[in-house]
């Protein structure tokens, strides 16, 4: 009797010993600090290689790279004012045996910039028997060179100078606006980025569990059929295991609507939109590396402060109303232009007694004046202005605030995430020790296969949180770069 009971105790030590070793190795996988999810055929599509994608490719991003492209063409709009323009008329008649008149005029006119003056140049020929003597010239016609320049309204800034001022401050504030959008749709692209990255590690570390769920169910069964285990083991082996199936087909189906999301930002060089691979992998990282010191969080907001593309619109707004304003006041004061031209009796380079020659004692000379006596539409355009600069500069101050605060807001998220991750990291320390502490327990027979399961499970999760943190603090910086107006790279937060 004494062999008999030695024979099964030890029987069943070594039963427990080889069933230690078998939970041992099959769970080994779960201590590791990163799933090896990334094999040697399968692509990586990291996030420098979308970034090349995106700002190569994406149709918002070449639709706001046309945005400078547009005020550029105004700009060459507004120079069209100061272009030469040449104006000629001719008319003739003749009546009974009679010329009439025989009328030809024509002019250069050369806008100048300087004090709003324009240059003629022209040659005008009226001859004929019942031509107004005042204009009748000789047959050889008669030659002007002169100037019009506005001593009163206009001297100072014109229609054409402020029209010219105004666009190009807008192709400064066209390029803040490109850079805002091309910010959006890279942080819209990073965030979805992470969690097709966040998916693929959940699907991972769930299909990782199966596995081993698989495997402990199929050695318990075959322990029940040698006698070595009750059947309720394998039960609760077997709802461990479904239970995990239902869970990785949830997780697939996440996969799958992550790498379709994350499609919507590839395109080709053709236009043409792009899929992500099914076997394309994100790239790996177990820790939130990309941690930003003091000088970094200091430089972002102060850039958010003073160069966020949101405040250089408004400041260019601003800066636009300013002209509007001078100008407007300029239209305060009354029309007051002069204009003269000295005169000559030739229309080409050859010979002309110098008293019909370009000499001061030939010219004609002018002045036109005009003053709206109550000037309540200037007035009226001017007030408006002021009123329009008002609100800029109250919406420049809350957009300032504003912007700060969600700078600040986004760093304190970063820190928080980070820290949760140093604890998270803790935790999972301790869990394998407990998963491990557990093993040891199942081998004293002090432990059974539920307590075992429920280790395992709580592992699996706390591996599934980190990597939904690091998920989180990879979009917490982008959300960091993208409030303070940058585009948020890897290589911006490495020390």
């Amino acid at each position: 009797m004494y062999n008999i009971n030695m024979r099964a105790k030890h029987k069943l030590n070594a039963c427990t010993w080889i069933f230690f070793i078998f939970f041992t190795w099959i769970l080994n996988p779960l201590f590791a600090q990163q799933t090896q999810s990334v094999s040697g055929s399968a692509p990586i599509f990291t996030l420098n290689d979308m970034e090349e994608i995106v700002l190569q490719n994406h149709p918002i991003v070449k639709q706001a790279a046309l945005l400078s492209k547009e005020a550029g063409a105004k700009v060459l709009q507004s120079l069209g004012k100061f272009d030469p323009a040449i104006n000629a008329s001719f008319g003739r008649k003749i009546f009974g045996g009679t010329e009439y008149y025989n009328h030809w005029d024509s002019e250069l006119k050369v806008p100048l910039w300087l004090a709003g003056a324009d240059l003629n140049v022209g040659y005008d020929r009226n001859v004929g028997v019942y031509n107004n003597p005042e204009t009748r010239t000789s047959t050889t016609g008669l030659s002007g060179v002169g100037l019009t320049i506005p001593l009163g309204q206009g001297l100072i800034i014109d229609s054409r100078r402020n029209t010219l001022r105004q666009a190009k401050i807008m192709v400064d504030y066209a390029e803040a606006d490109k850079i805002n959008q091309i910010n959006k749709v890279w942080f819209g692209a990073v965030k979805d980025y992470w969690s097709w990255y966040y998916a693929h590690q959940q699907y991972n570390l769930i299909n990782e569990g199966v596995d081993l769920a698989s495997r402990r169910f199929s050695a318990i069964r075959q322990q029940v059929i040698l006698g070595d285990k009750p059947p309720i083991d394998s039960v609760e082996a077997s709802i461990t295991l479904e239970d995990r199936k239902v869970q990785l087909q949830d997780a697939n189906v996440k996969l799958a609507n992550s790498r379709l999301i994350l499609s919507n930002h590839l395109w080709n060089s053709q236009g043409v939109p792009t899929e992500l691979p099914a076997n394309a992998l994100p790239q790996e990282t177990n820790d939130t590396e990309n941690v930003l010191n003091q000088l970094v969080l200091d430089s972002l907001v102060q850039q958010a402060t003073e160069s966020h593309p949101e405040i250089l619109k408004i400041r260019y707004q601003k800066s636009k109303l300013d002209v509007e304003r001078l100008y407007r006041q300029e239209m305060l004061k009354p029309k007051l232009n002069i204009k003269g031209s000295f005169l000559a009796g030739r229309r080409d380079f050859s010979y002309v007694p110098d008293y019909y020659d370009f000499r001061l004692a030939n010219y004609k000379v002018g002045i036109d004046f005009a003053f709206p006596l109550f000037l309540r539409e200037e007035r009226g355009k001017l007030r408006e202005v002021k009123i329009q600069q008002a609100e800029v500069e109250y919406g420049l101050q809350q957009t300032g605030r504003e912007i700060q605060n969600g700078v600040l807001s986004a760093v304190n998220e970063v820190k928080a995430l980070k820290a949760q991750f140093v604890l998270q990291t803790k935790n999972l320390a301790s869990q394998r020790t407990l998963v491990k502490g557990e093993l040891q327990k199942f081998e004293l027979g002090e432990s059974n296969l539920f307590l075992i399961n429920s280790r395992e499970t709580k592992l699996i999760d706390m591996r599934i949180k980190q990597a939904e943190i690091i998920s989180y603090y990879q979009k917490a910086l982008a959300e960091l770069y993208f409030k303070a107006g940058k585009r948020f790279t890897l290589n911006d937060t490495k020390n």
